[in-house]
């Protein structure tokens, strides 16, 4: 056994006591981090002494439950790698099942995408991506958010705008001519029990949603009813308990149909989507 794998064992028993269920996982993603190569390539690494002292610092920040994505910069979401850090809220996995809906549906040529509280641009950009002659826009309230979503749209056709998208006459100048809308708003109803990594480092404002976690969706419900063309589609991502009062939100609306409610996949429910009444 080489003495990285040594320190990568180690590392992972040190993470696994603090309640780090990923605990192999990170240790050896914090190693690569440190080393500057791939997470596949560690097993042909030879690193030097000043690898190893790196290799503590980070290791013992994470056990402090330190988020990994602030310590190595970035986030995996779907095909991209975002920068992330303090003060964005990190990207989902369980977000990622909203994106592939996103990417099945069939739109016009050209279609103008409209992202609901972007937080680091996640689905921005990779609407942007995947969707050649696109314009998409990205609205969110926070400076610091929008910072990181800046530097991940960058050469992108994304265009950003700080705004609360609880304002009524918000995008007013869109009416009707949205294609596709896509939200993963604050929905954690206060007071929930979060893991330290959430609690005492995803931004509060981009976490909660008020005490049933809806005050922030039945918003952007109206605003989605606005917005969204003849048979043009939403998606809202919710809280695991909040499935229902999201349809029900949309369902009562009056203008959408086809308001389905969708898991992520571990099986849970994780957003809702409705398409706006009329042709399309």
């Amino acid at each position: 056994m080489t003495r990285l794998r040594r320190a990568i064992d180690e590392a992972a028993r040190t993470l696994a006591q603090e309640g780090i269920d990923s605990a192999i996982v990170d240790a050896e993603l914090l190693a690569a981090h440190v080393a500057g190569i791939d997470r596949g390539l560690l097993r042909f690494h030879d690193p030097d002494e000043s690898f190893f002292d790196g290799y503590r610092t980070v290791v013992d920040a994470r056990a402090r439950r330190i988020p990994l994505q602030h310590l190595t910069a970035s986030v995996a979401f779907g095909p991209l790698v975002l920068e992330v850090g303090p003060g964005v809220f990190i990207p989902r996995p369980e977000t990622e099942s909203l994106l592939e809906w996103a990417l099945q549906q069939r739109l016009p040529p050209a279609p103008l995408i409209v992202d609901l509280c972007t937080g680091s641009g996640a689905l921005a950009v990779a609407l942007a991506d995947a969707t050649p002659g696109a314009r998409v826009v990205g609205v969110d309230d926070s400076t610091e958010a929008l910072d990181y979503a800046r530097r991940n749209c960058d050469g992108r056709a994304v265009e950003l705008i700080h705004a609360d998208v609880t304002v009524v006459g918000l995008l007013g100048e869109h009416d009707g001519r949205v294609d596709l809308l896509v939200s993963n708003p604050p929905y954690i109803p206060d007071g929930a029990a979060l893991a330290p990594e959430v609690a005492e480092h995803d931004p509060a404002h981009a976490l909660f949603g008020g005490s049933d976690g809806m005050q922030v969706i039945g918003p952007i419900v109206t605003l989605a009813a606005r917005l969204l063309g003849p048979g043009a589609w939403a998606a809202v991502e919710h809280d695991d308990d909040t499935a229902a009062s999201t349809v029900a939100l949309f369902e009562e609306s009056g203008a959408f149909t086809e308001v389905t409610s969708r898991r992520d996949l571990a099986g849970r429910p994780r957003f809702v989507t409705a398409r706006r009444k009329g042709s399309g």
